[in-house]
């Protein structure tokens, strides 16, 4: 499909990427990964041609289709609603459906032959590209990725950030492109949104190519990896899982092709060392030093997530109960969020709040906080000192420092090289923790506020969404900074295996009131899974029931109605048999009747004949009556009979 042939590509004066080559195949799910800074995002751009190579080539079909989804696309602004908007996707579709609405137009006035072909030819073409389904195919995808079915008539702009990037998601899976180019599209989605795209991808027909810090979400979609390091990429074949298991026993190898070369190449120095003096053996020592400089030299393994060297101490130690909030009622204007919840927060407790956007989970973080109003009781536990992260709290950084001097006036009792360390693993490097906070990023203000809410003397933690972000090294410095903590938290996140490595219990809101589960996040899936299995099964009884009952109620209606049946056959029967009997008794009483009529004597009465000749009509209408029920009555036992 596509061939980077040894690209090469600087920003600035460092070289991002430095003769490296990839070969993508048609029909490839490849997971894009790599520490941040190391360009994969770049190199999302340059297959999608937006940046200028500075060495190598991009080869292959000319005809590929390419789509990509970026942070970029947050700026688009539209005021159409969302359905058309994702409804863009569909532009041979839209082109003819406008082509079609001009046509019919003009056979209000030209009926001619040309104008109906046109039309025909239009409409077939339209059927062909399924254009008759592409409203109910944008509807599926924005209703898959967490819209209500109201909201689809809503325009664009009338929405946060995070759903419009939602909609260009919903509009580029619907181009079905050759390639689709993903960079981080979990960003902006709830776990029900992440797992329908998860399933929608499983059964997408092109390549893609996806960014994510997911580790769930890659091994779920993709099949290969492509790794990002030292401005080359490393291909493995396999989820993400398999790539660690590949990636160590690579790493392992490399390790000790890099100490057995090490080994002889300071084994061949110290011979040189010895026999370079002297004049008989100096030859040989030349040429092991050239030897040597020819040699290839193996790299020795980067070692990554190291140690943490932080202390997590807190100067009081809270009581048995950590707080206990009674909800009556929490809305905004008339929606309500939560009702009737009640929740006991114990020491020790480290509670993953899980589920849909829109569902409050934010909302009751901010109600443990007591930061939000709400109809009902908050009552903290003994000497709880709570401390609150959140995206939107970044107002408390003091925007004259930089990152290492906020840090410092957080925690003064911790080293310098402490506080660099735990800054580099929220990857601040080098010059970057002198920086100050008033030119950051969003995101790089979110992670030094995240490193200074794990550095308070707290005891119990609030995080909403603290892995937003973080690459996966970073997540892995998270995790082990939340493992080693030994206060209580409650923490909201969409990173499944996040949550599976530091949570002991999960809450979730369901009905507006908040349930629990009392284990970690692997049994909760398990949970749901054999709940699932139950209700299946529950179904399949409750199915199998009502066509047994079904099958019960037939039967009996059967054999009322043949009950029925018989009844109207037998009924029917002696219908026919009187009928019979009649017929034959009129017609006997007609052939008496023409009998008389023929007498001499009655046919010179002419008074007598006036008479005879009434009754003979009589008697012929009553036949004509009786055949017409006869004929009726036998047709109906003919039918009760078949």
């Amino acid at each position: 499909m596509l061939v980077l042939n040894n690209i090469t590509f600087e920003f600035g004066s460092r070289a991002l990427y430095d003769q490296a080559s990839w070969h993508i195949k048609p029909n490839e799910k490849i997971g894009l990964i790599g520490a941040n800074g190391t360009g994969k995002s770049t190199l999302l751009r340059i297959i999608n041609g937006e940046y200028q190579l500075a060495g190598g080539e991009i080869t292959g079909r000319k005809d590929v289709s390419i789509a990509f989804l970026n942070q970029d696309l947050l700026s688009y602004q539209s005021e159409d609603n969302i359905l058309k908007v994702a409804m863009e996707a569909f532009e041979v579709q839209n082109r003819l459906h406008d082509e079609i609405q001009i046509i019919l137009d003009k056979l209000e006035y030209d009926h001619s032959e040309g104008t109906l072909n046109k039309l025909h030819d239009l409409q077939h073409e339209f059927e062909v590209l399924d254009g008759y389904n592409i409203q109910y195919k944008a509807e599926q995808v924005l209703e898959g990725l967490g819209f209500t079915t109201a909201q689809l008539q809503k325009p664009l702009n009338t929405f946060s950030g995070g759903w419009r990037m939602r909609v260009m998601l919903a509009k580029i899976l619907l181009q079905q492109p050759d390639l689709l180019l993903l960079d981080e599209p979990t960003n902006h989605l709830d776990l029900p949104s992440i797992e329908w795209l998860e399933n929608y991808l499983t059964t997408y027909t092109g390549t893609f190519i996806i960014v994510s810090h997911d580790r769930f979400f890659l091994d779920k979609v993709v099949t290969k990896i492509a790794e990002v390091a030292q401005s080359k990429i490393t291909l493995y074949t396999g989820n993400y899982s398999f790539y660690l298991e590949e990636k160590a026993e690579r790493q392992e190898m490399q390790r000790a092709q890099f100490k057995n070369q090490q080994k002889f190449i300071k084994e061949q120095e110290r011979l040189i060392d010895r026999f370079k003096a002297k004049a008989s053996k100096a030859s040989m020592a030349q040429s092991r030093m050239k030897m040597l400089a020819k040699l290839e030299r193996f790299d020795d393994v980067e070692e990554s997530d190291g140690a943490i060297k932080v202390n997590f101490n807190f100067d009081k130690q809270p009581g048995k109960i950590i707080a206990q909030v009674n909800v009556k009622s929490k809305a905004y204007a008339d929606v309500e969020v939560l009702t009737n919840t009640s929740l006991t927060i114990n020491r020790g407790d480290k509670i993953a709040l899980i589920g849909a956007n829109g569902r409050g989970k934010s909302t009751l973080l901010r109600i443990i906080n007591n930061s939000e109003p709400f109809e009902g009781k908050h009552e903290w536990g003994h000497q709880v000192v709570p401390s609150f992260f959140a995206q939107h709290q970044l107002e408390s950084l003091n925007l004259k420092l930089n990152p290492l001097e906020e840090l410092q006036h957080c925690a003064p009792e911790q080293t310098d090289n402490n506080l660099r360390g735990l800054l580099g693993a929220f990857l601040f490097e080098g010059d970057d923790v002198f920086k100050k906070i008033a030119v950051l990023s969003g995101g790089e203000k979110s992670r030094v506020a995240l490193a200074k809410t794990i550095l308070t003397k707290a005891n119990f933690l609030l995080l909403d969404e603290p892995t937003n972000h973080l690459d996966m090294k970073s997540v892995n410095v998270l995790i082990r900074v939340l493992n080693r903590y030994e206060g209580s938290f409650v923490c909201v996140s969409h990173d499944r295996f996040f949550l599976s490595q530091i949570a002991n219990k999960i809450w979730y809101i369901e009905n507006k009131e908040l349930k629990e589960y009392p284990g970690n996040y692997e049994e909760y899936q398990i949970w749901l899974e054999e709940k699932a299995a139950q209700a299946n099964n529950k179904t399949n009884v409750a199915k199998a029931e009502a066509k047994q009952e079904a099958i019960v109620k037939e039967t009996e209606v059967k054999k009322s109605e043949d009950k029925e049946r018989k009844k109207q056959h037998q009924k029917t029967s002696n219908t026919v048999k009187q009928l019979e009997v009649k017929i034959e008794k009129l017609k006997e009483d007609k052939a008496l009747l023409l009998l008389d009529m023929a007498k001499p004597d009655v046919a010179a009465n002419a008074e007598k004949t006036k008479s005879l000749h009434s009754f003979l009509i009589t008697i012929d209408k009553e036949l004509e009556k009786l055949n017409v029920e006869f004929d009726e009555a036998y047709l109906q036992l003919l039918e009760l009979e078949n």
